[in-house]
């Protein structure tokens, strides 16, 4: 008797539990901590799938020479990984073309993680996400949204696509790929609440956000307003300390002391020169109209990113202290 009322008031409380959707339904993965004093280092890359063509190579090379000497544990994708078009299956030959016989050095053969960008929905999105990739190069790791635990930071992978409005109302000559996807308002709210949940309940002293669309950008594209909207409320009332993300072809960092830092690197191939749109000084610390890539180094107390350009200058670079939370720039 006590075992069926005990069973009885256990179903209770979990349908109270799905009933008041108190269950995220994004994957959760974890990256084990492999240096001794719990740091992590890691680089970020964004819109690069060309082939090689348009300093893709050259990037990649750079992108080695930093992984090497900064022994990164992984590599993050914020998008746009295969133009122009995504992948039109899971045999697609850009696959290799572009991702695995170009990033070669040895200190890229690491985990990658990946979002998809607007030119990867143009494609077969279900081929991107294919196990059937990862079979032939073990390093690609690519989901619509996804949380990732690596000791002290908790990363939060976001598919922004959706949210885009004119993707849906004037998408022109493009085709997308909207498969479970729709219906789209369902899905964004879905996925909202989850990301929500995700960061409230996280107990990881840095929380970073990873998206392909900009949210504060001087970039061709602009500010993606439905991000603003919709997104950057959880972002401000969960605390989070960066939200890295690709789209416009460039580096950028923007940001204001003791708030969100707002880190663009969609300079993985073609680049927009000259091509920036008015933004407060104030916050502008970056804005570089060329290929390049961003390095990221985590202890428990400090942030550091530097941004290189594609002969491996260094652009900038800042760190963000947890006790402080005041920028050093260099």
């Amino acid at each position: 008797m006590k075992m069926g009322v005990w069973f009885s008031v256990s179903l209770m409380f979990l349908c109270i539990f799905f009933i008041n959707g108190s269950l995220s339904k994004l994957e959760r993965l974890e990256h084990p901590v492999k240096k001794s004093d719990g740091s992590l280092s890691f680089l970020v890359v964004g819109d690069w799938g060309r082939e090689g063509e348009f300093n893709q190579s050259l990037v990649a090379h750079q992108m080695g020479i930093v992984g090497e000497k900064l022994d990164i544990d992984f590599v993050i994708s914020v998008g746009d990984n295969f133009y122009e078009d995504g992948l039109k299956g899971e045999t697609d030959p850009s696959f290799e073309a572009s991702f695995s016989h170009i990033y070669t050095h040895p200190s890229l053969q690491k985990q990658w993680y990946a979002v998809l960008g607007n030119h990867d929905y143009r494609g077969n999105v279900e081929a991107q996400l294919s196990q059937v990739l990862t079979q032939k190069d073990w390093r690609w790791f690519c989901r619509r949204s996804f949380v990732l635990s690596s000791g002290m930071v908790e990363f939060f992978f976001v598919d922004t696509n959706p949210f885009v409005g004119k993707y849906f109302t004037d998408p022109g000559d493009h085709t997308y790929d909207w498969s479970n996807v729709l219906p789209r308002n369902k899905y964004i709210s879905n996925l909202l609440h989850d990301l929500d949940l995700e960061i409230k309940k996280s107990r990881a002293t840095w929380k970073f956000v990873v998206g392909h669309h900009g949210i504060k950008t001087a970039g061709q594209h602009g500010v993606t307003q439905e991000l603003v909207d919709q997104l950057l409320p959880i972002l401000e009332g969960n605390k989070v300390d960066l939200y890295i993300n690709g789209h416009d072809h460039c580096l950028q960092h923007i940001g204001s002391d003791g708030e969100i830092q707002f880190l663009t690197s969609g300079g993985g191939s073609k680049a927009w020169r000259g091509d920036i749109q008015p933004w407060d000084p104030k916050e502008l610390k970056l804005y570089y109209d060329g290929q390049g890539f961003i390095s990221l180094q985590i202890t428990h107390s400090q942030a550091n990113f530097i941004y290189y350009d594609v002969s491996g200058n260094v652009l900038h670079q800042s760190t963000l202290s947890k006790i402080s939370k005041r920028f050093g720039l260099y």
